[in-house]
């Protein structure tokens, strides 16, 4: 089969968010969907598109949606990530999922990868329509990993532009923003490093809606980010956790920490590689693992 995708917007209490519905062709009757967006910045065509297709064909339909502030999803200020929000626009998602043609609303699987496969986490952990979740390289917590990113030296400094932004903010000045990636030349980022560099500049082409920058005030939220506070209540909704075994975006062992503190029925797939290698060079590895997991628990095969 192969897969019909439609354009779809929904009001997600203040914020028109918008995306892709999947649907595979040929098909009849009400299908399990899976309710997907991207991590940190990111924008759907940013092989979403890749991901939402490769599960249609497997008889998987799927609702894809750009995150609130990013593109084309309304919402202000933009390039503002504000990861509490985005766990309930997910749920926002979902709602309208189960509105759509051809979905089955006791057949809702939620997909995320990096920052949004922590936020999958806190879903499934509290949102019951959810049967079945797939967290890939998953952001699990944002303490951790800005202790991992940030040098000691430099924790003074960011701390300081943080309290600054707050204050001008509080007397009224728009919020400071900060670039996403850098090609090494050592200026402040979000993500630093040259894989987080060559991943976005490399999907430009095919992302024309994806801007370097992010407001600081995301940087500060990220900080404060523990979605894996909520994994040990996912259970018994079924959980597959694909871990990248190179990864310092999302840090290896903290994602694996956060896998063994999951309950049953769980799984682990671990991809070789760093924090991007899902999306291109492992693409075949980590939607197949995805697509088997999803047709094992919504469909009942594999």
């Amino acid at each position: 089969m192969q897969p019909r995708r439609t354009e779809i917007e929904f009001d997600a209490e203040g914020a028109i968010l918008r995306g892709w519905h999947y649907v595979p062709d040929g098909g009849r009757g009400s299908f399990p969907t899976i309710v997907m967006a991207h991590g940190f910045s990111a924008v759907k065509e940013q092989y979403l598109d890749e991901y939402a297709a490769a599960f249609a064909v497997a008889g998987l339909a799927a609702v894809v949606f750009d995150n609130r502030n990013f593109g084309a999803s309304e919402g202000e200020p933009r390039q503002e990530v504000d990861p509490v929000q985005q766990v309930r626009d997910y749920r926002h998602a979902i709602t309208h999922a189960c509105t759509l043609p051809d979905v089955d609303v006791e057949r809702i699987g939620v997909w995320g990868t990096s920052y949004s496969g922590g936020h999958v986490l806190a879903v499934a952990a509290h949102d019951r329509r959810v049967k079945c979740a797939v967290s890939q390289v998953p952001a699990v917590s944002g303490p951790e990993a800005a202790l991992r990113r940030t040098r000691p030296d430099r924790v003074p400094a960011v701390l300081a532009a943080l309290q600054a932004d707050r204050a001008d903010r509080f007397e009224g000045a728009p919020p400071r923003m900060i670039k996403v990636v850098t090609d090494g030349d050592g200026g402040p980022c979000a993500l630093a490093g040259n894989e987080s560099w060559e991943f976005f500049s490399g999907s430009r082409s095919r992302a024309p809606a994806w801007i370097n920058e992010v407001t600081l005030r995301s940087t500060e939220m990220a900080r404060e980010y523990e979605p894996d506070t909520s994994i040990h209540r996912i259970s018994p909704t079924p959980l597959l956790m694909i871990v990248a075994d190179q990864d310092h975006v999302t840090p290896t062992d903290l994602a694996l920490a956060a896998y063994e503190r999951a309950l049953q029925p769980k799984k682990l797939v671990v991809l070789k590689g760093g924090h991007f290698v899902p999306y291109v060079e492992q693409f075949s590895e980590s939607s197949g693992a995805a697509i088997d997991w999803f047709c094992e628990h919504l469909i009942g095969h594999n």
